[in-house]
């Protein structure tokens, strides 16, 4: 199949090379070679990686192409595979499959669950939205704030993470000297502005988000605002995320509470805690809770992440086992949960470490 497609298109450049521009052909040879290299001849490269040279070259890079030979390169190139009929196709914006994944892959989250597959669902079918949607996740480490906004990213693009149409920042990664404000304020500036210029639909996650420098999240606030466009590119079609510790101990005591009255966990609602988180995140110290992004209110919904019991760590148990191809008995997962810290000690009903080191642990349990 790739030599009958191949050979004929190398004959037909060949004797009409007069009719192209040079120009016009470095524009698209590299991403094919790319494509090659990477797909074909199994290269040591990163097919998806965050660069202009790895995207699906658009109608305006072919002007120097006759029209017949320009559609004979598209069919071939869509014969491996790398057509869609939605238009861009690093964007898929497969809602059931998020809807199935909170429902099946997250535990212990009832909330998370429902907040954040309105708040995606709504946002996706509304083309018209007035701003950019703005979440912000908060709970405990290991409760799965992390893990929501993969499965996220897994859903709205075909790459998930490593999408050219997604970036993810960790403040003390990224930004961690106070000093160097100034020059983190024109990066981060100019790599949003880059990433909503190369896609239609981008989402960016901020990691430890209340150690920001309130100065950085005031200077990316006009992006996350009501206007038609900044300096002018909109961002109406950009989701942007924000995952803190902030809130957890609101979340856990509100869990605490509805355990020693006898109710279920899942009988907790948004009304017992949006408020408290709210004015929580506002008390804070820390760059997020000073930020105008607080004080304009344009944090669309704030997500808690409950803290995680017994029976939830034994699920993740099993998932990571599964995720290995291996499937443990009920005896195996009793034995990963009893290795992991709870809270309160006395009685041992919240995991202090939720399920983030689960898939390490499992390794002094296998054969």
């Amino acid at each position: 199949m790739f030599a009958r497609w191949l050979l004929p298109l190398v004959c037909a450049l060949t004797a009409e090379a007069d009719f192209f521009h040079l120009d016009s052909i470095s524009n698209v040879s590299t991403y094919y070679f790319n494509y090659f290299y990477c797909n074909i001849w199994d290269g040591e490269c990163q097919p998806h990686q965050d660069d202009a040279t790895q995207q699906v070259p658009a109608g305006d890079l072919w002007p120097g192409f006759p029209q017949d030979y320009t559609s004979l390169l598209h069919q071939w190139y869509c014969s491996l595979g790398q057509c869609c009929e939605s238009g861009d196709c690093r964007i898929t914006n497969n809602i059931t499959g998020l809807a199935k994944d909170l429902q099946t892959k997250l535990h212990g989250q009832h909330l998370a669950q429902s907040v954040v597959l309105k708040a995606i669902q709504g946002f996706i079918n509304n083309p018209e939205s007035n701003k950019p949607l703005t979440l912000s996740f908060h709970g405990w480490t290991g409760t799965g704030k992390n893990f929501v906004a993969r499965l996220i990213a897994d859903n709205l693009y075909r790459d998930g993470v490593k999408s050219e149409c997604v970036r993810l920042f960790i403040a003390p990664f990224h930004f961690p000297h106070a000093r160097l404000l100034d020059t983190y304020k024109g990066q981060l500036r100019e790599a949003i502005r880059d990433l909503v210029l190369r896609c239609p639909e981008t989402l960016f996650i901020f990691d430890e988000a209340e150690k920001l420098h309130p100065g950085l999240i005031d200077a990316i606030k006009p992006y996350m605002d009501h206007y038609d466009n900044v300096d002018g590119v909109s961002y109406r079609r950009a989701i942007f995320i924000f995952l803190s510790n902030i809130g957890g101990a609101t979340i856990n005591d509100v869990a605490l509470d509805f355990w020693h009255s006898g109710q279920n966990r899942e009988d907790i609602g948004m009304e017992d805690l949006e408020h408290r988180l709210r004015a929580e995140t506002l008390e804070t110290q820390g760059g997020f809770a000073q930020s105008e992004l607080m004080s304009d209110h344009l944090i669309d919904f704030f997500v808690p992440f409950l803290p995680l019991e017994y029976r939830h760590v034994k699920l993740c148990a099993r998932d990571a086992y599964a995720a290995r191809g291996l499937e443990a008995d009920e005896t195996t997962l009793d034995e990963v949960a009893k290795a992991m810290l709870y809270v309160p000690k006395e009685e041992r009903l919240f995991s202090a470490q939720g399920c983030k080191s689960i898939p390490q642990r499992i390794n002094f349990f296998l054969p």
